[in-house]
């Protein structure tokens, strides 16, 4: 299995050099049936393995509560929901075909509601592009900008698709780790995670087609500074290499911090494609409504990936998107505003769920935004008798597993969120997801209740 080394990159540049030397003749010369064939395509080779389904079915098996997976298990809010109420019963119109590239009201209304953020004219028909969830906005750009040997930046730990989908496109992911910064180990806070400037400025080469920023990251929840948004622009700019930034957190940050959109400095707008999600902006994730927004001499390409591929997102979802969106432009910056709201409600149920697993010995991060934090789990390394799973896997999978089997909670190991090579060096952390209703919380309160006494006996 080939991941995150040069030998991928050089195993996946031989295959496509070999798949293009042979695309010609292979179009004109059909294979005698006793041919062997290989089914499935080598973008695929190295990536098939996805560890979250292994996840789920211990979580169904064991009916145990499910801090992992990132969703919320609340409504939406009052106003979204009959928006999209609206759509399904209204103009009958939405239920056919709209625009390919996206709904002309919600890309007018994106235009002008992130246009007056990111301080920038945006042309709703050409620098807005609509797509299924921010994974589809993800996967659109690889596609369309990531060639074969294009070397890709992604900060460490990641959402774990940056990595999949830079092999599939051909490239080759280069990792930069954050790091805790020495002088503040003993204080677990997501801030305390930086960026080594002299490290990320030796990973750009000749080479470098693409750098991933997350900011609010998942898993850790950090918000990167202005100093370090402007760290990554100087270096962009520098090297002429496209910023794609994953901003689908944007609205979640706490305790007065403040969201970075690195479109916003002078000279990267030109060189950024900036992603959003309605799923996280509206705590409804299942709608499956994303977008990008950048230049168009970026995103036109974006736009020949999605007309090719799925061509057309739901129209009714969009409806509801655009009409919310309205919505919030109305109350923008006021008490009534859900992008107030909703940070200061999941500020209160990040306080309850770093508060209550700490009775157990875990040791949790506080987070700066996002769904997520991490937390150390250092202190159960030789605690635990006859852990599950292989000896040589990393000791944060197998711990997920014991807690699943004994403890009745989810969470998720935070080596998902990390290439090989750098797994065995962030073993032991693991993630937790607090945006959820008082009934989960409430359940997890009764299993760590529980644990805590075990402990005691």
């Amino acid at each position: 299995m080939f991941r995150n080394s040069a030998a991928a990159c050089l195993h996946l540049a031989g295959s496509l050099r070999r798949r293009k030397a042979g695309a010609s003749l292979s179009r004109c010369v059909h294979q005698t049936p006793t041919m062997a064939k290989q089914l499935q395509a080598r973008r695929l080779d190295g990536v098939a393995y996805n560890p979250w389904v292994e996840m789920a079915q211990l979580t169904s098996q064991y009916e145990a509560v499910n801090l992992g997976q990132g969703f919320p298990d609340f409504p939406p809010p009052d106003f979204a929901v009959e928006a999209f109420r609206q759509a399904v019963t209204g103009d009958f119109m939405l239920n056919q075909y709209t625009r390919g590239f996206g709904y002309p009201p919600l890309t007018e209304i994106l235009a002008s509601f992130f246009g007056k953020l990111l301080g920038q004219e945006i042309d709703p028909s050409k620098e807005v592009l609509v797509t299924v969830g921010a994974y589809g906005a993800l996967f659109t750009a690889f596609q369309a900008l990531v060639d074969e040997g294009d070397e890709v930046i992604i900060f460490e730990p990641y959402f774990d698709c940056y990595e999949t989908m830079t092999l599939m496109a051909g490239g080759c992911p280069m990792f930069v780790p954050l790091k805790p910064t020495p002088a503040q180990k003993g204080e677990l806070a997501s801030s305390n995670w930086q960026l080594d400037p002299e490290e990320l400025a030796s990973k750009f080469t000749p080479r470098t087609k693409m750098l991933i920023l997350n900011t609010p990251n998942n898993p850790l929840g950090k918000v990167f500074s202005r100093e370090e948004v402007e760290l990554v622009a100087r270096l962009c700019q520098q090297h002429d290499v496209v910023c794609v930034s994953d901003e689908v957190y944007q609205w979640l940050v706490y305790d007065g911090c403040q969201h970075h959109s690195i479109a916003s400095l002078p000279g990267m707008w030109e060189r950024t494609l900036t992603i959003g999600s309605a799923g996280k902006t509206f705590s409804a994730t299942g709608w499956k409504v994303g977008w990008v927004l950048g230049p168009d001499a970026l995103v036109r390409h974006l736009r020949t990936v999605h007309q090719n591929s799925i061509y057309h997102c739901p129209t009714q979802a969009q409806a509801a998107v655009a009409q919310s969106l309205e919505r919030e432009r109305d109350h923008f910056g006021q008490p009534s505003s859900y992008f107030i709201q909703l940070p200061r409600d999941m500020q209160s149920r990040r306080d309850h769920v770093v508060r209550s697993v700490q009775q157990v010995g875990l040791r949790p991060m506080n987070p700066q935004g996002s769904y997520f934090f991490m937390a150390d789990i250092s202190d159960f390394r030789n605690k635990i008798p006859d852990l599950p799973g292989a000896e040589d896997e990393p000791f944060d999978q197998r711990f997920i597993k014991w807690m699943i089997k004994e403890k009745g909670l989810v969470a998720l190991p935070v080596s998902f969120f990390y290439s090989k090579q750098h797994q065995k060096q962030f073993d032991h952390y693991i993630r937790f997801c607090f945006v959820k209703n008082e009934s989960t919380l409430q359940a997890m309160d009764e299993k760590l209740q529980q644990w805590k006494e075990q402990l005691g006996a």
